[in-house]
């Protein structure tokens, strides 16, 4: 049995022109780096994982900007939003929902959770139990939970922003490999430049700059320019380049898990979102280089002895992006 909480889908629209699917990109990029001064490669590759309807995990150490960095985000779209913050004692109808037994009705009442919004924030993910993070397995993949055997469809576009932190282990779960790439993107915030830092206090000695952020798309709009973005070209060549990329993941010595099937899928539509932001009709090899580390880098398992030769994902994957040819 299948219900919706949504309303129904929208009849077909005529696509939207190239040049607004730009301006919009371009508008939300320049909104949210406007907040998280100084980090504008965070901010527009968080922009491209949106428009790419793709899940972003950021993660970095405490007070860089990263839950400000996922409101910014929310607060550029003019859609529902959900905060989900998790903690040990979190159960998984905290965040997809349970049925309520309604005495004046005599009947038991779906009441949504916080993943019924279409930006949902998880702040520090790794802190729930497993048991609750696979919660989100379904809605992250399917676009849809299931509670006592119904199917309720998630409002679209739908996206996960989730933060967590890298230095502070103790009381927290390490994602599931499964969780792990379900992520389209992991992002590092960083550490703003000096001068970067001063603009970060004078824009925040008085007022929180979130407060004054307005939306710049609705949600359908939003939506519209995922499915407008996903139809751009890209040539043959670059998508068998993108295919021998992951095979050269998985026949690599130092990596134990290489990129998966659907690791090529979110690379290929997020080289989409890139070469819309570049002001392109088509995908690049560039736009695939440029992409493969924060797209790729955390579904990699390396193995024991490339750890131990101080090897991280990201070497290991600079390395075949020089080893494997562009046809």
């Amino acid at each position: 049995m299948t219900a919706s909480l949504t309303a129904a889908a929208p009849s077909r629209r005529p696509p939207v022109a190239e040049n607004h699917v730009r301006a919009t990109a371009l508008a939300l990029a320049d909104q949210v780096g406007s907040v998280v001064r100084g980090r504008t490669e965070a901010a527009e590759l968080a922009v491209i994982a949106l428009l790419s309807e793709g899940h972003i995990l950021l993660e970095d150490v405490p007070g860089v900007g990263k839950t400000t960095l996922a409101k910014a985000l929310a607060a550029s779209i003019d859609g529902s939003t959900g905060r989900i913050q998790f903690t040990p004692d979190l159960m998984p109808s905290d965040v997809i929902g349970s049925h309520v037994y309604r005495s004046d009705k005599g009947t038991f009442e779906f009441m949504p959770g916080p993943v019924f919004a279409h930006i949902v924030i998880g702040d520090e993910i790794n802190r729930a139990s497993p048991k609750t993070q696979s919660a989100l397995l379904e809605a992250m993949q399917e676009r849809h939970v299931t509670v006592d055997g119904t199917t309720y469809a998630l409002p679209r576009p739908f996206v996960v922003i989730a933060t967590q932190n890298p230095i502070e282990m103790e009381g927290t779960f390490a994602l599931p490999e499964a969780q792990r790439d379900r992520f389209m993107a992991r992002l590092a915030v960083g550490y703003p430049d000096l001068d970067d830092e001063v603009a970060v206090l004078d824009a925040q000695e008085v007022a929180d700059p979130l407060d004054g952020l307005e939306p710049v798309a609705t949600a359908d709009r939003v939506l519209a320019l995922i499915r407008a973005i996903r139809g751009l070209y890209t040539a043959p060549a670059v998508k068998r380049y993108i295919a021998e990329l992951a095979r050269a993941t998985r026949e690599a010595p130092e990596i134990a898990l290489g990129a998966s099937p659907r690791a090529s899928i979110q690379l290929l539509r997020a080289a989409k979102a890139a070469a819309t932001l570049a002001g392109r009709n088509h995908v690049i090899p560039d736009d695939v280089q440029r992409l493969v580390p924060a797209v790729w880098a955390h579904r990699l398992i390396l193995t024991r002895q490339a750890r131990g030769a101080g090897h991280t994902p990201e070497s290991v994957l600079q390395g075949l992006l020089a080893r494997v040819p562009v046809r």
